[in-house]
């Protein structure tokens, strides 16, 4: 037997589960900030720098008080770390064991790495960390020509060690990795005990189901190679046990927390409106997002230009529970201007001058937060729309 949701009750739990939009803050803006991220349990790090880059944007959505100085400082009190979840990302420390797995696999050769193994070199940068301290790539010269993109040897190298565990990043300047010692950078108290397979199997689908509110098995495991077989066995011992609940949702079978329906019992603010980054948790699933919201979502920045629809980096937007709009937008650090190239309304928006007064709040929050001072619009869908907005504006 499971339980039936609707899919707006299925997406009020997804929503509050990210806390989107956020609710009332208490405390200290740099505490939120850690417990935004121990909540969603990693924050992507991305280098597109067209509007503020998505580790910090994901944040900012969750925490209108954030500062982009919160992520460094969080790294330096030893709070978070960066390493591998799908991609680059930021990870909670009280996390960190559950990271051993995959770096004791690529250590002994289990897993591979996209950089081949140089084990001279890897121990030449090795001893001069050791002895010199924090590193960067930079710090090590190479003469030879390079004939790849990335592919400088001893940047190899340091990937290489940084990934099987025996370097971490301690820091960034300018947004280069600065590399050290793993065991200078870790907390003297952090458990390193290795989890076995079923502790690590329970830790992705307690961390995904907590952030996520509801989940398959299937993006449970995603982009984690060999691992939708177990998780799914795991998900049914779970199931059986009563730790987790199956819901039914457009037909469709998800797992979630008994507890988790309570959610069902708060307020959601649909009148707040969120300008979301193309690689926010909520987002980074473009299947589950087609199957939960009816959003069909590609980032067209890996497109050719003249096949795009909607630009080089459309940001989408939620409003009423809803997706209802994409913005390709770029700030002008030289000018302060930021710049709407493309906004595209969603059909069905029925209350188009609420949304317009929401949109317009949000996106004068959106401006300081690029450290613009100032907002042009150059083209909208539909291209009425254009005059409503700088009319608002």
């Amino acid at each position: 037997m499971s339980e039936s949701l609707s899919i707006q009750e299925a997406q009020k739990l997804v929503l509050l589960s990210h806390n989107l939009p956020p609710s009332h803050q208490k405390g200290k803006a740099i505490d939120y900030t850690l417990s935004s991220i121990e909540n969603l349990g990693y924050i992507q790090i991305d280098t597109i720098s067209t509007v503020q880059r998505a580790h910090h944007h994901t944040l900012w959505s969750r925490n209108p008080q954030y500062q982009n100085s919160h992520l460094e400082e969080l790294v330096a009190k030893k709070k978070v770390f960066e390493y591998w979840s799908h991609a680059a990302a930021y990870l909670p420390m009280r996390d960190y064991k559950y990271s051993l797995p995959r770096k004791n696999a690529l250590l002994t050769g289990e897993q591979k790495h996209w950089f081949k193994k140089d084990f001279g070199l890897m121990n030449t940068v090795l001893n001069r960390i050791e002895k010199e301290g924090p590193l960067m790539a930079k710090d090590f010269v190479h003469d030879e020509k390079i004939k790849e993109w990335g592919s400088k040897p001893s940047k190899q190298a340091l990937e290489n060690l940084y990934m099987q565990g025996e370097l971490m990043i301690s820091s960034r300047k300018n947004f280069h990795k600065v590399y050290d010692l793993t065991e200078r950078v870790l907390p003297k108290d952090i458990d390193l005990s290795v989890p076995t397979r079923k502790e690590y199997l329970r830790f992705l689908i307690k961390s995904y189901l907590r952030a996520n509110g509801i989940g398959q098995a299937a993006e449970i495991s995603y982009l984690l190679k060999n691992t939708k077989a177990h998780v799914t066995a795991a998900l049914n011992e779970m199931h059986s046990s009563g730790e987790l609940v199956l819901v039914t949702v457009n037909g469709n079978g998800y797992y979630t927390f008994p507890e988790s329906l309570a959610l069902l019992n708060k307020p959601l603010n649909k009148a707040k409106l969120k300008i979301l980054s193309p690689f926010d948790n909520l987002l980074i699933q473009r299947k589950r997002m087609q199957s939960l919201f009816d959003f069909d979502y590609q980032i067209e920045c890996y497109i050719p230009e003249k096949k795009r629809k909607y630009g080089y980096f459309s940001l989408p937007i939620l409003w009423n529970a809803r997706l209802v709009a994409r913005m390709d937008c770029k700030a002008d650090r030289k000018t302060s201007i930021l710049h709407i190239n493309h906004l595209a309304l969603e059909e069905g928006i029925k209350d188009r001058n609420a949304f317009s007064i929401a949109f317009c709040k949000e996106l004068e929050a959106f401006k300081q937060f690029n450290n613009c001072t100032e907002i042009q619009v150059h083209k909208t869908s539909p291209s009425d729309f254009k005059a409503v907005l700088q009319g608002l504006l």
